[in-house]
């Protein structure tokens, strides 16, 4: 029989309740504190597995406001959902995924927004087999993301609102008004699904989005907004960085931990590309593409991949270089060219090996 962490290492990621099981086991054991109906730990400790308790053994998962994690907390704890907005890349789905572990117990709820999201997708659709044989029953009812939280009385994650159609989010209106499903084609109590003790929603957007499918003012009334800020301080994010490449190394089969300097050259050409900011003297070219701590994560695992995998090493600026390409040129052609000058101009000059070495490595830039 095949062990859980057996299970879990077979997983490309797990979801939260998954990767912190030993957690969330430790914090409901000792959990003394009133909870909030339907939750499965109470607010105290749901903040707590969130942002770390050093002496109880527990990480820190979200660097981020302590205050902000309380807010969404105690939002969700009331009948208003809750709406994360913030740039690209700032943890807002992170932070969704780890509150919903902690309040239910399951953070696998999740409706994906996209142009193509239909309201399906968000309540119920059919077996048609069953349908067709059986006609309208509870056992042709295939039940969606909003459907299972409210029977189950848990968290729903709905990712990326504003990328649905207007007509889909309007979906939602009744849903966390009236807190009920209405499905008329079954009769009696059948037809209408009722929600438990602990449903509610976390919603996340794009600050980039704004525009696409603005949310009406009636949606917006039924949440509450808070905005996830980018991490402000470097050392911070250079640390969450380096703990999120190496875990990602790891389950890629690379055994050796991702280069210190290295990840201090990659998050600062980061952090300098997308504020306009220079080290030295000067200004950089603010890029037009997303250049948050999630991408920087991603580079870092691929440099860190590349080094391995080709050399046996763990990764150097060079790969820094190589692996850039790819994520500044998304958005426009021009953003190359801005890094190019960045590296050939900015670059130049700075004291460190790896500074230097990355300046060497311009000509490896592609395009």
């Amino acid at each position: 029989m095949t062990t859980f962490p057996e299970q879990e290492q077979r997983l490309q990621r797990p979801p939260a309740e998954v990767r912190h099981a030993e957690e969330l086991a430790a914090l409901r054991a000792a959990d003394t504190d009133p909870r909030p109906p339907g939750w499965q730990l109470s607010l105290r400790a749901a903040r707590r597995f969130v942002t770390g308790d050093q002496e109880a053994g527990i990480g820190r998962k979200f660097v981020g406001d302590t205050a902000l994690v309380e807010r969404a907390l105690v939002t969700l704890a009331t009948n208003r959902g809750l709406m994360l907005v913030g740039e690209p890349g700032t943890a807002k789905s992170l932070l969704s995924e780890l509150v919903a572990a902690a309040v239910s117990g399951d953070s696998t709820l999740v409706v994906q927004g996209g142009a193509a999201t239909t309201e399906d997708h968000i309540k119920y659709s059919w077996n048609y087999a069953l349908l067709v044989s059986e006609g309208p029953s509870e056992r042709s009812l295939v039940p969606a993301p909003m459907l299972k939280g409210m029977a189950e009385g848990r968290l729903v994650r709905f990712e990326e609102i504003t990328r649905c159609p207007l007509e889909v989010q309007d979906s939602l209106l009744s849903l966390l008004s009236e807190r009920v499903v209405a499905v008329p084609e079954l009769e009696g109590p059948q037809g209408m699904v009722f929600a438990r003790q602990g449903f509610n929603v976390i919603a996340t957007a794009n600050t980039r989005d704004r525009g696409v499918n603005e949310m009406s003012a009636a949606l917006k009334r039924r949440f509450n907004f808070e905005t996830v800020f980018p991490i402000t301080d470097l050392d911070t994010e250079i640390a969450l960085v380096e703990a999120e490449a190496t875990a990602l190394l790891r389950r890629s089969g690379v055994t050796v931990a991702p280069d210190r300097e290295v990840l201090e050259v990659l998050v600062t050409t980061f952090r300098e590309l997308r504020s306009g900011a220079a080290h030295e003297g000067g200004g950089a070219d603010r890029l037009s593409a997303v250049m948050s701590t999630a991408e920087a994560v991603s580079v870092a695992h691929a440099v860190g991949v590349r080094g391995w995998f080709l050399r046996g090493e763990p990764g150097d600026a060079a790969d820094v270089v190589t692996c850039l390409a790819g994520t500044a040129a998304k958005d426009s052609p021009e953003d190359l060219a801005r890094l190019r000058r960045y590296l050939e101009q900015r670059v130049a000059g700075r004291r460190g090996a790896q500074w230097k070495a990355l300046h060497a490595a311009r000509h490896l830039l592609a395009g």
